[in-house]
């Protein structure tokens, strides 16, 4: 077997590079080779030259997200945690809509245990008012270390950015999960007022008078569902009658 010298690696090296250089050159916007490039320069352990291949990837089309993980990916394999939040900081910045940036920050840093650095994530990513799974996303973290409180915060704000009649619900189960039974009666309320006559839901109404009878106050479910059968008077309150029905018996 040949034993090859340094010498001879450097131009086998050199050869391999001209033939990915070229390749670029035929297509610049074809992502795939500059990623194989990248990833034969990490192949080499010369992880400046990798990302030079990144950097210059992004030059070409910074809006490919695959290009910016692929990037975060090759950092995190070599402990480059610092490289890595740059790398995320930037991407988040141009491409703030891009969920699986945030998701993939957040659970890096909580990987590295720096959940502060992850809750901070979090707070930059709610700035952009993000789809209903970021905030329970956010609200799980915080839960998985017992932060009650905070996840009570996140969701008074998520209750304002997505004011789903299901998110009500959501806060309000929250609190009694949490045995806060008198929050929890609150956040209904509060939802029945913020809904009004007019919007009022049929399902929310439900919510609360089973919440009071598993809480055995009938005579407040009671008035839960009279008072919202007379407000929904002509309305599409099937579910409402029939689950009234089935409290009296």
């Amino acid at each position: 077997q040949k034993v090859i010298d340094g010498e001879e690696m450097d131009s086998l090296k050199l050869k391999k590079r001209k033939e990915y250089e070229d390749n670029i050159k035929k297509n610049r916007l074809n992502i795939g080779n500059w990623i194989k490039y990248a990833k034969w320069e990490e192949s080499n352990a010369d992880l400046d030259r990798a990302r030079s291949v990144f950097e210059r990837a992004l030059d070409t089309d910074y809006r490919v997200v695959s290009l910016w993980l692929k990037y975060v990916e090759m950092e995190m394999r070599h402990r480059q945690i610092n490289h890595a939040r740059n790398v995320f900081d930037r991407a988040v910045t141009l491409l703030p809509r891009a969920n699986q940036f945030w998701y993939k920050y957040t659970y890096m840093e909580e990987l590295m245990e720096n959940i502060s650095g992850a809750r901070n994530v979090f707070e930059r990513w709610m700035e952009w008012r993000p789809d209903e799974q970021a905030w329970l996303s956010f609200i799980k973290m915080e839960l998985r270390y017992k932060e009650v409180n905070r996840a009570r915060s996140i969701y008074e704000r998520f209750v304002t950015v997505h004011p789903d009649v299901q998110n009500w619900i959501r806060f309000a189960r929250f609190e009694e999960n949490h045995s806060n039974i008198a929050n929890a009666r609150l956040v209904y309320e509060r939802a029945v007022e913020f809904f009004g006559e007019t919007e009022l839901d049929s399902k929310l109404v439900v919510a609360f008078a089973r919440f009071e009878e598993s809480c055995r106050e009938y005579e407040r479910a009671r008035t839960i569902y009279k008072f919202a059968i007379d407000k929904l008077c002509g309305k599409d309150n099937h579910l409402l009658l029939e689950e009234y029905g089935k409290f009296e018996k």
